[in-house]
């Protein structure tokens, strides 16, 4: 008798309407939880995996590669441009796309067709565990996603924990060099800063990912100065930092080279960044002069 109760509320539970305020602050209704997604971007694909929604990706945004089932899932697109016959012919029952990484004719294009839209757009730390629960929601997988926030949580309650009391270091970020990019507050990354006792010194800019000039960073001479990975052999990175000695940050050797995916993509593994990142800050502390 009790199987069978558990079974008809479960079949309930599948088939009842969801109704979800998105990073938009628009809300979302779905009729029943979504069985046929589509992500517009990476971390959304991270996020639903984590959620317990894997399996119901039908396609995906380019550089969705993680975990590494999501890389059999079939391509709609790249940021630059979306197939749109074959997104409806994937017959979704929900779009997520990224405001920040989807261009705004995209966007539109989706929401013409008449799916469900859910913009997510987390920029702080606690953003990826309240998106956890909302795609839990979405998907009829609250258990799952609500594991996978509670876990997520408890990492990012210990790092700040033990960064709490660090003596602050500025920090510059450098998200390309050939043009100057960065980020400003309002990204995660920026966020992940803040959690490990460090300072953006762009944090005031207006645009999420400034261009800046080199006369700018060395005038605000940071303490550290953290980049990507490289991935084309004309890539400099923080090479380009060298010629400039008098800088704090290169006369104390604190270029630090991180893996950017996991600091700048706003899925659960942001938390793993920041810890790394918070690592590479105790190095720059602990070469202050004594």
């Amino acid at each position: 008798m009790k199987a069978l109760l558990a079974l008809l509320l479960f079949s309930a539970s599948a088939q009842a309407a969801v109704s979800v305020v998105d990073d938009g602050g628009q809300r979302v209704t779905l009729a029943r939880p979504a069985q046929r997604v589509i992500s517009m971007a990476p971390h959304v694909t991270e996020l639903l995996f984590a959620a317990g929604g894997g399996s119901r990706i039908v396609g995906a945004m380019n550089y969705s590669d993680y975990p590494a089932a999501a890389r059999s899932i079939p391509l709609i697109g790249s940021n630059s441009q979306i197939d749109i016959e074959r997104v409806i012919a994937m017959k979704p029952d929900l779009l997520i796309v990224w405001q920040s990484g989807n261009t705004a004719r995209q966007i539109a294009q989706l929401q013409g067709l008449g799916i469900p839209v859910f913009h997510s757009e987390p920029r702080k730390l606690d953003e990826v565990a309240a998106s956890l629960l909302r795609f839990g929601q979405l998907l009829g997988t609250e258990t799952i996603a609500r594991a996978a926030a509670d876990a997520y949580q408890a990492k990012l309650a210990a790092l700040r924990t033990r960064y709490a009391q660090r003596p602050p270091v500025t920090v510059f970020y450098q998200a390309w060099d050939s043009p100057l990019y960065t980020l400003n507050g309002e990204q995660i990354a920026s966020d992940a800063i803040r959690a490990c006792g460090g300072r953006n010194i762009f944090a005031e800019l207006k645009t999420v990912a400034p261009q800046v000039g080199v006369e700018a960073v060395v005038q605000k001479d940071p303490e550290a100065i953290v980049g990507g990975k490289l991935y084309t052999p004309q890539d400099r990175g923080l090479s380009i930092w060298q010629p400039y000695k008098g800088m704090t940050a290169v006369r104390r050797n604190n270029l630090f080279t991180l893996d950017e995916e996991l600091l700048t993509r706003p899925g659960p593994r942001v938390v793993d960044g920041a810890a790394a990142l918070c690592a590479r800050l105790d190095e720059a502390r602990a070469r202050r002069p004594r």
